[in-house]
């Protein structure tokens, strides 16, 4: 339960209390001056109707007061203070999310959208194109568990970072390759990661590495969305599976997600 809630709670039952004899008075005059026009009658209910509402007030001013109290002992954000977070973009991000639900040591999986500068958007409205958000996932990890670097191994393995805003047949600045960083650490374990994973690939890399300025998670249905939908969508059979097919072939990730 929040902090003061029962306080809250307290107040706004005074605070109701006081309505509903404000109320009462209201009808008790109404049938005083229906049956006579009594200057005593009107002066009881104007003082009524003047207590009750200094009253109300009181009570009001006091619930915001204690809804305004800042809690101290809850964390700045959602991470958890054992865990790190990272966020990647390789595509559509369905995909993504299924591979980094199926890594020991990644504890949530969030798909949403980075990069741009459009506050809030819907998935709608990234698909126009002009928004400069990429789909990602936010990934939240325990190092003690997962490492940055196998993290960005995996991230390298799970799509194509060498063609530019697509990954197959989604094509579009939404579907390019990047990595978004929260911190100096990360930025350079990424480009060193970059440079490593050029190796590999006969094009060039042409993956954005920035700093994370905002993340605006996606709607509720693109959540877990492999895992709910399956091959009910035939883009998870024929796009989503053979990926992950590919990385537990390479023994990069597990068949059943960690994440349920």
């Amino acid at each position: 339960m929040k902090r003061g809630a029962g306080s809250a709670s307290s107040q706004a039952a005074r605070r109701n209390q006081a309505i509903a004899e404000v109320c009462l008075a209201v009808r008790q005059a109404r049938s005083d001056l229906g049956l006579r026009s009594s200057a005593v009658s009107l002066t009881s209910f104007v003082v009524k109707s003047f207590l009750s509402l200094l009253f109300l007030v009181a009570c009001t001013a006091s619930v915001l007061a204690v809804d305004a109290k800042p809690m101290k002992d809850q964390p700045a954000s959602d991470k958890s203070a054992a865990t790190e977070r990272i966020t990647f973009g390789g595509g559509c991000f369905w995909c993504m999310e299924a591979v980094f639900q199926r890594l020991k040591g990644v504890k949530a999986v969030a798909s949403g959208f980075a990069g741009g500068d459009v506050p809030n958007p819907s998935y709608k409205r990234v698909c126009e194109g002009d928004t400069g958000h990429a789909e990602v996932v936010q990934i939240e990890f325990d190092p003690k568990e997962v490492s940055f670097e196998t993290l960005l191994h995996v991230f390298w393995a799970a799509h194509d970072p060498t063609t530019l805003n697509r990954q197959g047949h989604d094509v579009g600045t939404q579907y390019r390759s990047i990595i978004l960083y929260e911190n100096d650490q990360q930025k350079a374990e990424a480009e060193k990661s970059k440079a490593e994973a050029q190796k590999d690939f006969k094009d060039p890399i042409v993956t954005q590495i920035v700093p994370l300025k905002a993340f605006y998670k996606a709607e509720d249905y693109h959540q877990d969305y492999f895992n709910t939908t399956g091959d009910r969508n035939p883009y998870c059979t024929v796009v989503i599976r053979p990926k992950l097919q590919k990385l537990l072939s390479k023994g990069l990730i597990r068949e059943e997600p960690y994440i349920k």
